[in-house]
């Protein structure tokens, strides 16, 4: 049969392949004008010749002659990586391909996309061993947790920045600077309403009011301006006994301040002008020392070495001393932090 299509073709092609100036007997070279093909024939066996023709004319799975070890589609011959293993595709040189570079070549790789980098078993699929989604390899973090969620790396993510990863966090979206507990969820030791970690002023009692920072309008004046001055804190009349009344003001300022054990502040008595100036200043010395008395008594996180103590007297009064309101205004006693810069910190240190 193959003899047959060789000689028709042959009868219909060579006359085409072969036309041009004959090669004379005896020339050993072809010239520039003398066809190519004639003269690739003329040094050419019958067998080259026919094999040339057939190759040329009949489609590969026809040529029965052709020899394909590998099974690649491939010729032999032609096949550039002999040895390709089975189900493999190939170029038109017969070498394997490996789109995805996972070291499994294409044809064989049940997962032809895997991602570059990631470890691939012989079938040239990606494994995870902690399960996050991300393959081994290329899995940044590996042995994360499970229920994590995860970067496009592998790495465990915090989305809030709390400490807590998304995965375990009961409560994701946590103001930055709040303390949370192990669940990432925020706490409020005092209950007023304002996170740990961002409330200026702690140690509110229960039920009081507070603004954002979680502070008194007192401490917040306190702490926004560095000076606070009151005049509800009440003495026996020309002594330095401090009368119950005047307990709660105190108390808030001692809660305050003892959150601020870095702070250095300067206790000053103010008094009105009634009595003698002598007098009034050593009363305003006095009852600048009862109040420092008294809040290092209360509160153990005050210590003495912050504060300094100050008599004024009434030589600063702040309204009239023609009538009992600007006289009461002036009996007063001024908190003043010598050393502002320490309020640049966001949050108030505990004890």
């Amino acid at each position: 049969m193959r003899f047959v299509l060789t000689v028709l073709l042959a009868v219909v092609l060579v006359p085409v392949l072969v036309a041009g100036p004959a090669v004379a007997d005896g020339d050993k070279e072809c010239k520039p004008d003398q066809c190519k093909v004639k003269c690739w024939c003329k040094d050419r066996t019958d067998q080259e010749v026919t094999d040339y023709i057939y190759d040329a004319t009949i489609p590969w799975p026809f040529r029965k002659h052709v020899k394909d070890t590998d099974g690649d589609g491939v010729a032999d011959k032609n096949d550039k990586c002999p040895g390709t293993p089975k189900g493999a595709t190939v170029d038109a040189m017969g070498c394997p391909l490996d789109t995805d570079g996972d070291g499994v070549y294409d044809g064989i790789d049940q997962c032809p996309d895997t991602p570059k980098g990631a470890k691939v078993n012989d079938k040239g699929c990606s494994g995870d061993e902690d399960g996050d989604g991300v393959a081994d390899g290329v899995d940044e973090c590996p042995g994360t947790p499970a229920g994590e969620k995860v970067d496009k790396k592998g790495c465990p993510m915090d989305a809030d920045g709390d400490g807590v990863l998304d995965g375990a966090d009961q409560c994701p979206d946590t103001p930055k600077g709040a303390k949370v507990d192990k669940h990432g969820c925020p706490m409020d030791s005092d209950g007023d309403g304002v996170y740990d970690g961002i409330d200026r002023c702690p140690n509110t009692p229960k039920g009081v009011k507070v603004d954002k920072h979680g502070c008194t309008e007192t401490e917040t004046e306190f702490l926004d301006s560095g000076v606070f001055r009151t005049s509800e804190i009440r003495f026996d009349t020309g002594k330095a006994i401090i009368k119950p009344e005047s307990y709660g003001i105190l108390d808030q300022v001692g809660a305050t301040i003892g959150q601020w054990p870095e702070l250095k502040i300067e206790i000053g008595g103010h008094t009105d002008n009634v009595g003698t100036a002598e007098n009034n200043q050593k009363l305003s010395e006095k009852r600048a020392q009862a109040v420092l008395e008294y809040l290092a008594a209360k509160y153990s996180n005050i210590h003495k070495d912050q504060f300094t103590t100050k008599g004024y007297g009434e030589g600063t009064p702040i309204a009239t001393n023609d009538s009992p309101e600007g006289r009461a205004q002036n009996r007063r006693v001024e908190f003043t932090i010598l050393n502002k810069e320490v309020l640049k910190r966001e949050t108030p240190l505990k004890k």
